[in-house]
């Protein structure tokens, strides 16, 4: 394309980056504005995302945590590596 743009189907898969950092530190927001923050043990093709050492935070304040937790992909708003 021009001026450098990329259209989607030129853009990376997402599958690539998640598998590179699974074991690793992330941020998980769901569109409910909830935000776990966890290591990444698992992502499978629905973005179900299973996390280990798991931090909840609502409004920015943490308010549990979790040894592990299963988060159901359609509710992901993102995930970030840390």
């Amino acid at each position: 394309m021009e001026n450098g743009a990329t259209s989607q189907s030129e853009g990376k898969d997402p599958s690539g980056f998640l598998s590179e950092i699974i074991g690793n530190p992330v941020t998980v927001k769901l569109n409910s504005g909830v935000v776990y923050k966890g290591e990444l043990q698992s992502v499978d093709g629905y973005m179900n995302i299973a996390l280990e050492k798991t931090e909840e935070f609502i409004n920015g304040v943490k308010r549990r945590s979790y040894g592990d937790a299963f988060v159901r992909g359609n509710n992901v708003m993102y995930i970030s590596a840390d």
